[in-house]
């Protein structure tokens, strides 16, 4: 049964912005280091990191509660599956707030254009 949707759209340039601004501080802040090693690797990386980063606001949409009350952005982890398909990895306080809402799964899909980049979750119970 679904219990929440969520959607994020970013700008790409706000990402790159960020990166040049603040660089390894921003990537360390907000991603794991898994989700850093594949985007870094990428021809673009602020296309594959805002991507991820629509995806934790997303998630966060669905969970109902907002970055704080001890929820992290690291709390939420994109991952790549070996098919290539995307999916969603819950840790700590992400974890336990979409156990005590009954989330047992969450269906991740991402895309981009040149400029934006957007995530859409359906949290399923």
């Amino acid at each position: 049964m679904i219990v929440a949707v969520g959607v994020d759209v970013i700008a790409i340039a706000r990402v790159q912005a960020l990166l040049v601004r603040t660089g390894e501080r921003f990537l360390q802040r907000v991603f794991t280091a898994a989700e850093r090693d594949y985007c870094v690797r990428r021809g673009r990386p602020a296309e594959s990191l805002a991507a991820r980063f629509a995806a934790k606001e997303a998630v966060m949409k669905c969970l109902a509660t907002g970055f704080g009350g001890g929820i992290g952005f690291r709390d939420i982890e994109v991952v790549r599956e070996l098919s290539g398909a995307v999916s969603v990895r819950l840790h700590a306080g992400a974890a336990a707030v979409a156990a005590a809402r009954g989330i047992r799964h969450l269906h991740l899909s991402l895309s981009h254009s040149e400029h934006q980049a957007v995530a859409f979750v359906i949290a399923e119970a």
